[in-house]
């Protein structure tokens, strides 16, 4: 099945070189190109894209509020979004995940890596590189678990914790620690698709969209708290 991919960047030069590395690939191929948010969630509905490479920086309807938007609409559920960044850490980096975001990736990410990423947040998998978890572990402890969520959102993730069996809550906690099924299941001695089993029962009890958002849930719920090294 080819993947359906939308470049949404108000720079011309870049959406052209991501275009022609993407229609190198034979599984997938970009269906639209947009220069500002608002452009993006119009084709990203119109041209039924699977994943938007999403700049975060944009004139008018930035990345952010782009994201949002395509997120809370039931019939886009299955866009993924990734998010670039010129550096793989800004501020810019947490908000991205809790608007909906499956990942980020630094604008000078290497070809493959780029690539990769679009397959990964295909596929429903976070794309959180070792160097963006660190950032994104950095980001939450300064500040604090759930330091901007508020009311019923924020009181709705952590009673919804409590539905998750202990296995599941160790697997939550393993994944918020950015490690892969495979490395999960080494480490709890299991098969990766029990780890997988467990990883989309969370996701399902927590009404996350993909692995991406259970880690911002473990954070902000308070069930993770990183050691300051």
């Amino acid at each position: 099945m080819t993947i359906r991919v939308l470049l949404a960047d108000d720079q011309a030069l870049l959406r052209s070189a991501f275009k022609v590395l993407v229609n190198s690939e034979p599984d997938m191929e970009v269906v639209g190109e947009a220069a500002d948010g608002a452009q993006a969630v119009a084709l990203a509905r119109s041209e039924r894209a699977d994943v938007v490479l999403m700049d975060i920086r944009m004139p008018g309807t930035d990345g952010l509020a782009a994201t949002r938007m395509i997120t809370a609409d039931p019939e886009l559920s299955d866009v993924r979004i990734v998010m670039l960044t010129t550096f793989e850490v800004d501020e810019y980096v947490v908000q991205s995940l809790r608007a909906g975001a499956s990942g980020f990736l630094g604008k000078g990410a290497e070809p493959e890596e780029l690539l990769g990423a679009i397959r990964i947040a295909h596929a429903g998998e976070a794309l959180l590189s070792p160097a963006a978890t660190k950032g994104l572990i950095a980001t939450f402890l300064a500040q604090g678990p759930g330091a901007d969520v508020v009311g019923e959102e924020g009181r709705g993730r952590t009673e919804r914790l409590a539905a998750l069996t202990a296995r599941e809550r160790e697997v939550l906690v393993l994944v918020a620690g950015g490690l892969s099924n495979d490395e999960i299941a080494e480490r709890l001695d299991v098969s990766p698709l029990t780890v997988k089993t467990h990883v989309n029962r969370a996701m399902a009890k927590l009404g996350a969209r993909d692995r991406a958002q259970l880690v911002v849930t473990a954070y902000e719920s308070g069930l993770v708290r990183p050691r300051v090294e």
